[in-house]
């Protein structure tokens, strides 16, 4: 499939209100050149079948299952969590995962890291305001998804079983006979150049700029790539990507659940070598077998890879006056030990309205307790610091202060602003966590790294003393008042 070059196309590929020459309204739920089915809803019970028939009825693990075929069981949570927390899946193959051929260790990949605790001499404490201007596609050479990964910041460490990492993954050419497994965490995909064309146990998933998915801690799959591709992984460990709470909303609005796919079985059955590349404690091991890791021919549960499109996100906000808090713009959070603070929300800032009256427009100045590291997927995005690019990473830790420049404040204040569409043609997205983020030897020695210039926020002026008489006058009436003028 074609990747699309004008990003307004992206926006605008899929539209819910557009009709066909009967008058009807599509019933397609992916955009049109999408090649593959889907099943809809978020955290559903699933059940898939390539042959129709395989699925064994009222047991899971049959004595012989039909045709031959293996029952394999992935349980992901412990098996007495709670219903509502608990995920497994029922694969039903050709030959189980276990028939493989050993492990290998592999080199360490010096541009990847999974350990951010500050003792770790190959990540760097700042409070710096740092950016990247977009990392570099390789020309020369073959670089698949997992030779391309590339680790940005995070916090934590995997084994510890709670943390996360930021990732970019920058690559030319497709997996070939050689899939890969996270057995850390979860993986949360975001397409920024080039279409991903996803194979995994449970089907397919194809997933374009403006679209997301998730591949569980565990999952096996690999990436096909149409000519030189980047994007962004949010990594997370101990915990599970969730739909954020609406609260007072209601029952519906931001990222609805129905929106979420779920692939459908499709399976390969052939005879080859493959490799199958796993990550573990951040290291990388090999497994080589004489199949395909891609033989399930049907299954069934609740712990399956997923995709979304960003543009089907149900914005919201204040309609009367002031910001409301950027939690609305949450897709995707991953709860935290401590109850009151998530391990990771995953936000975007997408087309909008702006209404507010009375209002101070821009982003307001800030200190905030989360980490924030942002990317644009496509587009122009006006709520940073500085140069902003697709492909591109802007980070502020925890409780650095932010905002823009005077000029923007001193417009944005001059007069009222009027009713207006906001981020029009651009997806930009936030990685934000409550734990503070270190930053990886690579991205730190990057070429591509720069800082927001201070320099920028000098001319921020001081108005208040301007109006000094006047102070004076009223702090002067309010002592007369109380009598403490000392008359």
């Amino acid at each position: 499939m074609p990747a699309l070059d004008n990003p307004k196309e992206y926006q605008q590929i899929f539209h819910w209100a557009e009709t066909q020459k009967d008058g009807s309204i599509p019933s397609f739920r992916t955009r049109k050149n999408d090649p593959y089915e889907y099943q809809a809803g978020f955290n559903n019970i699933f059940e898939s079948e390539a042959v129709p028939g395989t699925i064994p009825q009222g047991q899971n693990s049959p004595r012989n299952v039909r045709f031959g075929l293996y029952a394999e069981q992935m349980t992901a949570t412990a098996f007495v969590a709670p219903r509502h927390l608990n995920k497994k899946a029922w694969l039903y193959r050709a030959r189980p995962a276990v028939a493989h051929q050993g492990f290998t260790n592999l080199p360490d990949n010096k541009d990847t890291e999974s350990c951010f605790l500050p003792l770790n001499p190959r990540v760097h404490v700042s409070p710096t305001q740092l950016a990247w201007l977009p990392f570099e596609i390789p020309k020369d050479g073959d670089v698949d998804f997992v030779s391309g990964l590339k680790t940005i910041a995070g916090s934590g460490d995997p084994t510890l079983r709670e943390g996360l990492a930021v990732h970019s993954f920058l690559c030319n050419k497709s997996m070939e006979k050689r899939a890969t497994v996270n057995s850390d965490g979860d993986y949360l995909i975001v397409a920024q150049e080039g279409n991903l064309d996803i194979q995994t146990e449970f089907g397919m998933l194809y997933v374009q700029p403006g679209e997301i998915c998730v591949i569980q801690r565990g999952q096996r799959f690999k990436v096909n790539v149409e000519g030189p591709t980047r994007g962004y992984i949010l990594e997370i460990w101990g915990s599970n990507f969730q739909l954020p709470e609406l609260g007072p909303l209601g029952a519906n609005g931001l990222a609805n659940g129905r929106d979420f796919l779920y692939p459908v079985a499709k399976y390969t059955i052939e005879a080859t070598h493959w490799e199958i590349i796993y990550k573990l404690g951040g290291k990388f091991f090999k497994s080589t077998q004489n199949h395909s890791p891609f033989d399930v021919v049907a299954w069934h549960g609740n712990y399956v890879p997923y995709k979304y499109d960003l543009t089907k996100f149900v914005n919201v906000g204040s309609i009367s006056v002031d910001h409301i808090d950027p939690s609305i713009f949450c897709v995707l959070t991953a709860p935290s030990r401590d109850p009151s603070a998530p391990l990771a929300d995953f936000l975007i800032f997408s087309p909008r309205w702006d209404v507010a009256s009375h209002t101070y427009r821009p982003p307001y100045y800030h200190r905030n307790a989360a980490s924030e590291l942002m990317g644009l997927i496509y587009g122009e995005y006006a709520g940073r610091s500085d140069s902003f690019q697709p492909g591109g990473v802007s980070f502020e830790c925890g409780f650095v202060p932010h905002g823009v420049a005077y000029e923007e404040f001193k417009a944005a204040s001059a007069v009222p602003p009027p009713e207006m569409r906001i981020s029009e043609g651009a997806i930009a997205f936030m990685m934000e966590s409550s734990r503070p983020f270190t930053i990886t030897e690579w991205a730190w020695k990057s070429e591509k790294k720069h800082e927001h210039e201070p320099k920028m926020w000098d001319n921020l002026v001081d108005h208040f003393s301007t109006h000094k008489e006047e102070v004076d006058e009223i702090l002067s009436k309010g002592l007369k008042k109380v009598g403490l003028d000392g008359k």
